[in-house]
């Protein structure tokens, strides 16, 4: 177990590390001196034990962190060399004020590997094994273009994406496209509640404990009164998803098996498009244009913050996709080379799988925080978007930083998405049956849902921030392909 104490111990701290705590903030202090420490100083199971308690401990404090690198006003982040085009060397005071903008990308990215997503990057790498890491490298650049739009909509317009449907189509366009977010909230909020549900039958939690746990942290966590608290708790338990790349080393993966993967692209093959038509078409969720753009609009950022908003989003469609990436290669590493068709549905059957291969540490413990990691990151970001778009359609106080008094609807909403899917959950209904519903709603919703970003895009923004010349046609081209595979696999699942 000890040989991968340094790589657990790194990415164990990383969530705390990279959403900001530095040497005198304790965790980093850890950090390093898990990195100078002997191999076999502190064993990987401990360390994971006290990386938990000091998550819970920290959790309370991560405010007061990132409030001191808050970006205060507009005007100091159009004060800045960065803003103003300056050139020459840029100031650590600019440097920082750049950074202060992350968050609604990473968030929103780290959320895109959801439990759902997940378990398809896993049946992906027991069927077709490396031949399915190629796409999801290519499915970078999409992710980050069609992102980037709602960056430059919140940023520019100031408003939501629910309220710009609104002003530009009329209310009845709008309450479409925000009645279908809303069933897709639910039904991916369900989803979420399964993979966490299924992490605690792994230890023998069962499922009406831990989704009733999962739910309250999440409305409280909600209830708070701070979008900053919010982002930032959400990544650095999202984080966790980082102990994928992990469990994929613990695999082995022969790296000429990998090479021959990339290379390999069975077109012709029905079942390969089937699968490849699911990791396409879940890259982009209705959902996640809803919330990165309500979160930019929440943080009241402008378009002077552009360059860092899409640098965050840049570096988030890297994360998330390395995640998918990790995913598919431990199963194609392990299950995939010896039962290719066994059945990967749920949480516990993934793990399972797993521990023949990796022990029960990693099969279970590693694979476990990951997924739980994924599925708590996604229902927050999930609840958030289906409240926004409601409140941005109907006019509502709709800010996380509004009290419950300020925003009573708004909380109304978001805490009922909540009882509603862990109601759900808890009703004894075919959840797998529920889940391809999500997935059949989601794959059909792409047209509408990317058809009105672009028109958006084309209409509502002032020419300076439209897309132009090759920029243009490269998202329209891509965006039609998506909705053509979204189309597909919607079909292929109704029939």
């Amino acid at each position: 177990m000890t040989r991968w104490g340094p790589q657990v111990r790194f990415l164990s701290a990383a969530p705390w590390y990279i959403a900001g705590w530095r040497p005198r903030q304790g965790v980093g202090a850890v950090f390093f001196w898990s990195r100078l420490s002997p191999i076999g100083a502190f064993s990987s199971q401990e360390w994971l034990k006290w990386t938990i308690v000091v998550n819970i401990h920290l959790s309370y404090t991560l405010e007061g962190v990132f409030d001191r690198t808050e970006v205060k006003t507009t005007m100091e982040m159009e004060s800045t060399p960065v803003a103003q085009g300056a050139r020459g060397r840029v100031s650590w005071k600019s440097l920082g004020v750049a950074l202060a903008t992350f968050g609604p990308g990473l968030i929103v990215m780290l959320a895109d590997t959801d439990a759902g997503c997940l378990v398809t990057a896993a049946q992906s790498g027991a069927q077709w094994g490396y031949a399915m890491v190629l796409p999801q490298l290519l499915l970078i650049p999409i992710l980050y273009l069609i992102q980037e739009i709602t960056v430059r909509l919140g940023a520019v317009t100031g408003k939501g994406h629910g309220e710009l449907i609104r002003e530009r189509f009329g209310m009845k366009w709008a309450v479409v496209s925000v009645s279908t977010l809303f069933l897709s909230a639910v039904g991916a909020l369900v989803t979420e509640f399964t993979g966490i549900a299924g992490v605690g039958n792994l230890f023998g939690i069962p499922p009406w404990f831990s989704v009733s746990v999962a739910t309250v942290l999440l409305v409280v966590l909600g209830l708070t009164g701070s979008y900053r608290r919010v982002e930032r708790i959400g990544i650095a338990v999202g984080l966790f998803e980082l102990l994928l790349i992990v469990v994929a080393l613990m695999a082995h993966p022969e790296p000429g098996e990998v090479m021959r993967g990339l290379a390999t692209v069975p077109w012709h093959d029905a079942s390969y498009v089937y699968l490849l038509a699911a990791n396409v078409g879940a890259v982009i969720m209705p959902w996640m244009i809803f919330y990165q753009q309500g979160a930019v609009v929440d943080r009241r950022l402008t378009a002077s913050a552009l360059k860092g908003l899409r640098w965050d989003t840049f570096i988030g469609s890297i994360v998330t996709q390395m995640i998918m990436i990790a995913t598919v290669v431990v199963i194609a590493a392990t299950i995939g080379h010896q039962h290719p068709n066994q059945s990967l549905d749920t949480v516990e059957q993934i793990a399972d799988g797993l521990v023949p291969y990796l022990g029960s540490f990693g099969g279970k413990v590693i694979f476990g925080l990951a997924m739980l990691g994924a599925s708590f990151v996604a229902a927050l970001v999930v609840s958030l978007a289906g409240a926004w778009g409601v409140g941005e359609v109907f006019g509502f106080n709709h800010s996380v930083n509004h009290s419950f008094r300020e925003a009573k609807w708004f909380y109304i909403i978001y805490t009922a998405a909540h009882v509603g899917g862990a109601l759900l959950v808890f009703s004894g209904i075919n959840l797998v049956r529920l889940d391809v519903d999500t997935e059949v709603m989601n794959a059909l919703l792409l047209p509408l849902v990317l058809g009105f970003l672009l028109l958006l895009e084309a209409k509502v923004l002032p020419p300076q921030w439209r897309m132009k010349g090759l920029h243009k046609w490269v998202v329209w081209a891509l965006s039609v392909v998506i909705m053509g595979f979204g189309l597909y696999m919607g079909v292929q699942l109704l029939l």
